[in-house]
C-alpha cells in the first residue's frame, strides 16, 4: 500500500535528518580526501574519453570540485544498489567486517603519516600527498561511501517499505552531505588539523563496526554523532591550545607505529593495490617502492 503523501513527507524529513546525523563524519572525510587535489586544473580525462570531458568540464570544474561531483553520481548509483541488496546486508556479517577492516586500514595508511598540529614556524609542515591522481581519489571516494552507506541504508529501510520515500530521503541527504564535505575541505586548509581529525573518525567508524559484529555492542544513531562532533571538537581545541599540544610527541609516537603496521599490511594487500594502480592508468609506472 502507498504511503499517504502526509506520512510520506514526515519519513523523507526524517531520513534527510537521519542521513545528516550519520553522514557527519563521511563529509569530514570527503572533504580531506580532496584537498591533496589542485583547485585551478581541470580533470584529467584519459585520452580515450578526452570527447567526453570537453563537454563535462564547465559542469565539473576545478579537480577538487569534479571529485566530489563525480562522487555524488557514485554515491547515488551506489546507494540505489544497496537498497535493494539490503535484506543480504543484513543476512551477511562479513560485508560489515570487509568494510571495517578497509576503513581501518586506511585510517593507519594516512594517520601513519600525521604530524598532529606541528607548527610551520617549527619547521615541521603539515604532509601533503603531492601529485594525488584524481581518478585513484575518485576511486576511494566510491569506497568509503559504499562502506558508509551500509548503515545508512539498513537505517533508512526501517523507516519506510516504500522504495521511493526511503530513495527520496537518502538521495537529498547525499546531496546535501556533498555541501558539506565542499565546505569542510577548505576549512582543511584553514585548519590542517581537521585532517587528522577526519582520519580518527574513519578509524572510529571501522572499529564501531567491528565492535557491534564480534562483541554486539550497540551503538545508537545519535552516540555516533556525538562522537564525531567531540572528535572534531577536541582536534580544534588541540590546535589552539599550547597546553594540549605538549602531548605531540606521544601521538607522532602513535602516529609511527601506525604507520609501521600499515607497511606490514600494505604488503599483504600489494595484489589489491596493485589492482587499484591498473584501474586508475597507473600501472605501467608503478613501482614496488612507491606501494
Amino acid at each position: 500500500m502507498t504511503a499517504p503523501y502526509g506520512s510520506a513527507i514526515l519519513i523523507v524529513l526524517q531520513l534527510i535528518f537521519l542521513e545528516g546525523i550519520l553522514s557527519i563524519d563521511n563529509a569530514a572525510v570527503l572533504g580531506a580526501m580532496v584537498t591533496p587535489l589542485p583547485a585551478d586544473q581541470p580533470v584529467p580525462w584519459p585520452r580515450a574519453l578526452r570527447w567526453i570531458g570537453k563537454g563535462l568540464d564547465p559542469l565539473l570544474g576545478h579537480q577538487r570540485f569534479a571529485a566530489l561531483r563525480v562522487g555524488l553520481l557514485g554515491a547515488y548509483l551506489g546507494r540505489g544498489a544497496m537498497l535493494f541488496i539490503t535484506s543480504f546486508l543484513i543476512e551477511n556479517p562479513w560485508v560489515r567486517i570487509v568494510g571495517a577492516a578497509y576503513l581501518i586500514h586506511l585510517a593507519f595508511n594516512e594517520l601513519g603519516d600525521a604530524t598532529f598540529g606541528a607548527k610551520h614556524d617549527e619547521g615541521i609542515h603539515y604532509k601533503t600527498k603531492k601529485n594525488a591522481s584524481f581518478w585513484t581519489v575518485v576511486l576511494t571516494i566510491e569506497l568509503m561511501d559504499l562502506v558508509f552507506s551500509i548503515d545508512n541504508v539498513i537505517a533508512a529501510v526501517a523507516l519506510s517499505n516504500e522504495i521511493w520515500v526511503v530513495m527520496l530521503g537518502v538521495a537529498i541527504g547525499i546531496l546535501a552531505m556533498r555541501f558539506a564535505a565542499g565546505w569542510f575541505s577548505y576549512a582543511v586548509e584553514r585548519l590542517p588539523i581537521l585532517k587528522e581529525a577526519a582520519y580518527i573518525l574513519i578509524l572510529n567508524i571501522g572499529v564501531q563496526l567491528l565492535l557491534e559484529q564480534f562483541w554486539h555492542i550497540e551503538i545508537s544513531d545519535w552516540t555516533r554523532f556525538a562522537i564525531s562532533l567531540a572528535i572534531i571538537a577536541v582536534a580544534l581545541i588541540y590546535s589552539r591550545s599550547p597546553f594540549l599540544q605538549k602531548i605531540a610527541p606521544v601521538l607522532r609516537g602513535i602516529s609511527y607505529l601506525m604507520g609501521a603496521i600499515n607497511k606490514g599490511i600494505d604488503f599483504l594487500l600489494l595484489p589489491i593495490k596493485l589492482f587499484f594502480h591498473w584501474v586508475s592508468g597507473g600501472f605501467r609506472s608503478v613501482k614496488l617502492k612507491d606501494l
